[in-house]
């Protein structure tokens, strides 16, 4: 009996996007379902498996609470667990805590007032759940304004964060590596999108500049040891950022992100294959 899949998606998505428009014919078995139509019955799928579900910043309990249900019918992944503690950024900390190199970042709850040497220099200030680079605004030289947006963001009940804007990333980018079933795919590359203006084609997160690239052996490095400090996952995306010191962490995805299939020989067909093992064993 062939397994059935659900490809998570928003009922705000008008469109497949582009690692769905691959994976889809790869998958006949799989549908594209929205996590916030109440008219679904996820019992009759065996493998739910998140991809664009990049409207639940702004419904984060009742996400939550939907992936809380859905896993007790059917097989969810990334795990209800892993989406808890990745949903919120503060999850930096704990992998600074372990060891790993990240951005250095100072988080503000809201009644929390910011050391005022955390808003100085050349800033980004985000919320701490967020996606898509929804929220995320960058400073320079100026405390006032930074102040002001994370006032905005607590006025709203979000927790803030404050990192140094790391420049090379103008010049370098953002590698992202993509991981599937555990094992390293491809890797990509992504301009700076704060430094110049955004632009938001479905409302829902910043439209990117995306190439394919290959990871530096210090890159894989620090990606390898994060991947294998999970657990079992259907995917991972570690997105690094380069310092004179060594790239260093600004993400590590396991919710909802991109995996940019289009940008690796072969990603989509392996991702397929790996996606359609954990709905036929699903005690893998």
């Amino acid at each position: 009996m062939t397994s059935r899949i659900a490809i998570v998606t928003t009922v705000e998505m008008p469109v497949p996007d582009a690692d769905e428009e691959l994976l889809l014919p790869l998958l006949p078995e799989a549908e594209l379902v929205a996590w916030d139509d109440p008219n679904v019955d996820w019992s009759r799928y065996d493998l739910t498996l998140l991809r664009s579900t990049w409207n639940y910043t702004e419904h984060l309990e009742e996400f939550l609470a939907w992936a809380e249900r859905v896993s007790q019918v059917s097989r969810l992944m990334n795990p209800v667990e892993t989406i808890r503690w990745n949903t919120d950024k503060r999850y930096l900390d704990d992998l600074a805590a372990q060891g790993f190199a990240t951005v250095p970042t100072v988080f503000v709850a809201p009644g929390q007032a910011a050391d005022a040497r955390a808003l100085e220099g050349h800033v980004v200030v985000k919320p701490s759940v967020g996606a898509g680079s929804s929220g995320a605004k960058m400073f320079r030289d100026d405390p006032a304004g930074a102040s002001a947006h994370l006032a905005s963001l607590h006025d709203d009940g979000r927790t803030a964060m404050i990192q140094p804007y790391l420049s090379a990333v103008d010049t370098a980018g953002e590698t992202a590596l993509i991981y599937v079933g555990g094992e390293f795919s491809h890797a990509a590359r992504k301009a700076a999108i704060l430094s110049r203006g955004m632009s938001w084609s479905t409302g829902l997160y910043a439209d990117e500049k995306v190439v394919a690239t290959e990871a530096t052996e210090a890159e894989r490095a620090l990606a390898d040891r994060i991947v294998a400090t999970l657990p079992d996952l259907a995917y991972a995306r570690v997105d690094l950022l380069p310092t004179d010191t060594g790239p260093v962490v600004l993400e590590l995805e396991l919710t909802e992100p991109s995996l940019f299939l289009a940008l690796g020989e072969g990603a989509a067909e392996r991702a397929a294959t790996s996606f359609r093992a954990l709905a036929s064993h699903p005690s893998l």
